[in-house]
């Protein structure tokens, strides 16, 4: 068995963290706080790195292997943790993703499914594109016979500010192939993920 690696890596422009942390620092002037002070003088820099790091996915390399054993049933990786930022407020959502496909000509290395879940985690996202990334991802660099995903994740701008709905839980699905088009191969997807 011959591993195809593929070698991933998102190309962003570029994090400027002197910028960032000057604009952390006038946005705490522009909140009423001294930036000087002894409690506040390293959160600049500690914010812009935060940010930095949540915006910035690792690199890796996909890797495929072979299907000699003409495996043709689900594969599924449940309850994948993830943490993104939501576009609108800045402020984080996270979760856990529950991924799965049904492989054509070659299967995946399993941890690669988190990997592409943190690839486009990494960034300014709201939930429903993410999902439909992680999905259509997978579907155009792996040609599997179905993809699903199903992505779980508490928002804080939901939970912290305006409504304050906290403990609430927003879910969003994409299904690729046969998991789409096929009803018990869908049925048994939601099963396996147990959601409905």
């Amino acid at each position: 068995m011959t591993a195809q690696p593929l070698r991933i890596a998102r190309t962003d422009d570029a994090i400027d963290l002197d910028a960032a942390e000057s604009a952390v620092a006038d946005l705490l002037v522009a909140l009423g706080h001294d930036p000087s002070s002894e409690h506040l003088g390293e959160t600049p820099r500690r914010v812009a790195s935060a940010y930095a790091e949540l915006l910035t996915p690792r690199s890796f390399s996909l890797t495929t292997f072979p299907n000699d054993e003409c495996y043709g049933e689900l594969v599924l990786a449940r309850d994948i943790p993830f943490v993104s930022l939501c576009e609108h407020h800045l402020l984080p959502f996270s979760g856990v993703a529950h991924v799965g496909y049904i492989p054509g000509e070659r299967i995946l290395g399993l941890s690669k499914l988190a990997r592409v879940v943190e690839l486009f985690a990494r960034g300014l996202q709201v939930q429903e594109r993410l999902t439909k990334q992680v999905a259509d991802w997978l579907a155009d660099h792996l040609q599997p016979r179905a993809v699903g995903v199903v992505m779980e994740a508490e928002h804080s701008c939901m939970s912290l500010r305006g409504v304050r709905a906290a403990g609430t839980t927003t879910v969003t699905s994409a299904l690729r192939g046969l998991l789409r088009d096929d009803p018990r191969s869908r049925a048994e997807f939601f099963a396996l993920t147990r959601t409905t």
